[in-house]
């Protein structure tokens, strides 16, 4: 089974945050790992972007009823009408996740890992001074932190 990873972060962002997203997509798919995100703008379509430039699947759990309103690189546009509720399901679906940039809908879905254990890293997120979790300095190390804690079955 391939190891599902969810980038969480901003529908805004830095150019710097979207080239790290983009980048991470992009290892992931190299990985052949399914990426997983909110499905709309800024860190989540930079992923799915990056993801879809080397051959990847993404998915996108929309807060909406609309899945066309998912953005151009996501393949599985899953409309859940739950508004922010839509944040638990990225958490819950993926085997872990990297957080890029952010706000509070960022911040949620990383309180809500950690409630329920499950494994999340911070690349350039932020909330570097309001929560402990484990830190990458680089999309390769934060990918390479995800896969293993996929693969290790810790969820």
């Amino acid at each position: 089974m391939k190891p599902i990873i969810a980038v969480i972060g901003g529908s805004s962002c830095t150019k710097n945050e979207w080239a790290l997203a983009h980048e991470t997509g992009r290892l992931l798919a190299d990985r052949g790992a399914i990426v997983v995100c909110g499905g709309l703008g800024g860190v989540m379509d930079a992923a799915a972007q990056g993801a879809k430039s080397n051959g990847g699947i993404t998915v996108g759990i929309l807060p909406g009823t609309d899945p066309a309103a998912a953005n151009a690189y996501i393949d599985v546009p899953l409309a859940t009408g739950l508004g922010e509720m839509r944040n638990l399901l990225i958490v819950r679906v993926a085997q872990a996740l990297i957080a890029i940039g952010g706000g509070i809908g960022t911040l949620s879905e990383i309180a809500l890992a950690q409630r329920t254990e499950k494994p999340v890293i911070g690349l350039h997120d932020s909330f570097r001074n309001a929560i402990e979790m484990p830190r990458a300095t680089s999309a390769a190390e934060a990918v390479e932190w995800a896969l293993e804690r996929a693969r290790s079955g810790v969820v």
